[in-house]
């Protein structure tokens, strides 16, 4: 699985909501997680399973991924909201994946 950022040119904020998800990641213990940042002129379905993007991009990137793969971030600084939106969207995406089986 494969979690993204998304900002206008790549490098600012998708990048530090990026390292922010990774540090999120190691503390859960979910190193079956993979990470990722892109621009948005490059951004497609393919980048990553789901997204977490602020919410000046939310629209941009769910007209792109479609609304069910990305998640708004209120605050892209805040690493408890990411942590808790990031859970959740695993705990979803895990719950699916054992209802395939």
């Amino acid at each position: 699985m494969k979690l993204g950022a998304c900002c206008s040119t790549g490098v600012g904020s998708s990048f530090m909501v990026d390292m922010n998800m990774q540090d999120v990641l190691k503390e859960i213990g979910r190193s079956d997680v993979e990470t990722t940042h892109i621009d948005l002129s490059g951004l497609n379905p393919s980048v990553a399973d789901h997204f977490f993007v602020g919410r000046d991009m939310f629209d941009a990137v769910a007209n792109v991924v479609g609304k069910n793969n990305v998640t708004e971030l209120n605050s892209i600084i805040d690493k408890e909201e990411l942590k808790e939106k990031i859970q959740a969207y695993l705990n979803s995406a895990d719950q699916k994946s054992e209802g395939d089986n």
